[in-house]
């Protein structure tokens, strides 16, 4: 693993935008851990603990975690089920660990985790990385999938902590997230409300597509051809493909819980069912149908 050799005093300026998405491409270094080390903090250590201090990122015990990339309503659940059917692959339910936060208290803690060579950032991401190692000791498994929509705002930091991750992008026609939204059970936004909505994903979405170099994955392929796709998947994972993955209503994916996935009756119906054909209509959904290759 590479070194970050960058004072605290630098990094400790990322503590205040952890959640914000990134803006700017930056695979080294991303801006959301640019912006961390930013940030002030209420009680700035003695200049005398920070000079020439660096901090290492440390081993992780998931060495190659694989992040799904995507938008709300892309189709990311049925993706998680077929994973998660493979007797190799824990995909659990969504994980949101790029809200799952470490505070240092300024002075004892936090000069204590300096002498250890670690400050709030890389804690976070030593956190994330047993979180992952449990999940998968629990589970048997050896590749685990987290599939969080909001991975979208934060790959450049999943990049960074992990540099042997693997990504899949997941893409869906654009029109068909904003009906999807449409649809949802109890929804009372407007349609100008949700088009916003999806497109605060399918810009960070769109870049991230273009930068990765991960898997590209249609949710239109994937339910029309199940058995490419997922063949195709298991390919980029390193696994051998297991018919089984296609049946995943056989298998036990936990409970259907509110913030953490689709809980749909299509879901829930353990079969794949196939994908609805949409015409753009929006000039700003158009541009993203365009550049990701549907017809608009």
């Amino acid at each position: 693993m590479g070194v970050v050799n960058t004072g605290f005093k630098r990094r400790a300026r990322l503590l205040g935008e952890a959640l914000r998405p990134p803006r700017q491409l930056t695979m080294a270094e991303p801006k959301e851990v640019r912006d961390l080390k930013e940030a002030k903090t209420p009680r700035p250590p003695k200049r005398t603990q920070i000079v020439d201090y660096n901090v290492p990122i440390m081993p992780r015990q998931v060495d190659s975690p694989v992040f799904v990339i995507a938008s709300v309503r892309s189709g990311s659940t049925l993706l998680r089920m077929l994973l998660n059917s493979h007797s190799r692959i824990r995909a659990p339910h969504e994980l949101h660990l790029r809200t799952i936060n470490v505070q240092l208290t300024p002075g004892f803690s936090e000069q204590s985790m300096q002498e250890l060579g670690l400050d709030q950032i890389e804690l976070e991401h030593v956190l994330w990385d047993r979180i992952l190692q449990l999940e998968l000791e629990r589970s048997g498994k050896d590749v685990i999938v987290d599939k969080t929509p909001g991975n979208v705002f934060t790959w450049e930091r999943l990049k960074y902590a992990w540099p042997n991750a693997k990504f899949l992008i997941l893409l869906r026609h654009p029109e068909g997230v904003v009906s999807s939204l449409e649809n949802r059970k109890g929804n009372t936004s407007t349609r100008e409300a949700l088009e916003a909505n999806a497109l605060k994903y399918f810009k960070p979405l769109d870049k991230a597509r273009r930068t990765l170099g991960g898997l590209t994955v249609r949710y239109e392929e994937l339910t029309a051809e199940p058995e490419r796709v997922t063949r195709e998947i298991c390919a980029y994972l390193g696994v051998e493909w297991e018919p089984g993955m296609l049946e995943y209503g056989k298998y036990d994916h936990g409970d259907f819980v509110p913030n953490l996935g689709d809980r749909s009756d299509n879901i829930k119906s353990g079969r794949i069912q196939a994908a609805r054909t949409f015409a753009t209509t929006s000039p700003s959904l158009a541009k993203y149908a365009k550049a990701w290759g549907y017809t608009t």
